[in-house]
């Protein structure tokens, strides 16, 4: 395993970020195709062997048992500070802001509720999971600096936000003597390029690590085509089509099966060897041990400059799909898909 600091933060972490979106119970939470604590703790388990230190959960997946299956399997396969943990936190629900909870309330008690769910007493980096049209975002960043100044966080981040946004939101913790987000996790793949356009640059110039969900396109990238799965079948998020592209999509998938042929190893490491070039720590879910152990894999396959642009060659521009999608000012009147089915217990 190799290991990088995240952006400009002191936090060390592998190059392989373990998502855990797919740990948690699936009769009560927003997923019908995850995983039983069992079965996620021998995933954590084999992930912590293979040297994956970075484990990514949030208090939306699975009504707050992927955060509780997470806890309990560091608390039993490792020490806590040798191991980097990062959560998310939801907007304001329009029942919170029925009720006049402010963003910096909610912050520290969803902080709360997160940790709580993970026994533990703090977390290495707390995310602001999508942004919020119904919230000045100096409101979660005061929530966010007051909890750095409790010891419950070590550093903050962000997800599923344009570059703009994020700028913005540094210039005003700086202005206030903030924390400023050190780490961007946004939809990024083989075939979900968007992010190149704004995002990757302003973060290489201001050294904000990325971090992106997705890295597999929910298993697209690690299948030939006209294989499935699970989650392909049941998550509505995964059903999802990048947009007419499609065709093309098909051409770059085929490249990754044509080269994964050609260095004999799967077409996850192919997929995560490319994205591994571009940013620094991708986050890959895993319902399976197999899907861990691959992922791992990709850390030490290099791909030649030719394999990297033969990869890239049939790329054309996509649509924003589920999150990003409603990252405009007509989220205000509406609630957003993970909030809705993303309840929680506080």
């Amino acid at each position: 395993m190799e290991y990088v600091n995240l952006g400009k933060s002191d936090l060390k972490v592998s190059r392989i970020c373990m998502g855990c979106m797919g740990f948690g119970n699936a009769a009560t939470g927003q997923h019908s195709w995850t995983v039983d604590e069992e079965t996620s703790k021998s995933i954590i388990k084999r992930g912590l062997e293979l040297g994956i230190n970075f484990y990514d959960t949030a208090i939306a997946y699975q009504a707050g048992t992927s955060e509780e299956y997470l806890g309990k399997s560091i608390r039993e396969y490792a020490k806590r500070d040798e191991v980097v943990i990062a959560t998310k936190f939801l907007p304001r629900s329009q029942e919170e802001i029925a009720n006049g909870i402010s963003g910096k309330e909610h912050v520290l008690s969803s902080l709360d509720a997160s940790l709580s769910h993970l026994g533990m007493d703090y977390v290495d980096l707390y995310i602001y999971h999508m942004w919020d049209w119904n919230t000045p975002v100096e409101d979660y960043l005061a929530g966010m600096a007051e909890g750095v100044k409790a010891g419950k966080i070590r550093q903050i981040g962000i997800a599923n936000c344009f570059a703009w946004q994020l700028a913005e939101a540094n210039a005003i913790a700086k202005e206030n003597g903030w924390p400023e987000f050190v780490s961007v996790q946004n939809h990024y793949n083989l075939i979900m390029r968007e992010e190149e356009r704004e995002m990757n640059v302003f973060a290489d110039e201001r050294n904000i690590a990325l971090t992106p969900y997705s890295a597999l396109a929910a298993g697209r990238l690690s299948k030939r085509l006209g294989e499935t799965s699970k989650r392909l079948e049941q998550d509505a998020y995964a059903k999802l089509k990048y947009d007419a592209s499609a065709d093309k999509d098909a051409m770059v998938i085929a490249r990754v099966c044509e080269i994964a042929d050609a260095h004999s190893v799967s077409m996850t490491e192919v997929s995560l060897a490319w994205l591994l070039t571009k940013v620094a720590s991708p986050i890959v879910g895993a319902t399976k041990l197999s899907h861990v152990e691959g992922a791992v894999k990709a850390v030490n396959l290099k791909l030649s400059s030719e394999e990297i642009k033969a990869l890239e060659e049939f790329y054309e521009p996509h649509f924003l799909s589920g999150v990003m999608a409603q990252n405009t000012p007509a989220a205000r009147t509406i609630e957003q898909v993970w909030i809705k089915n993303g309840k929680y217990r506080k």
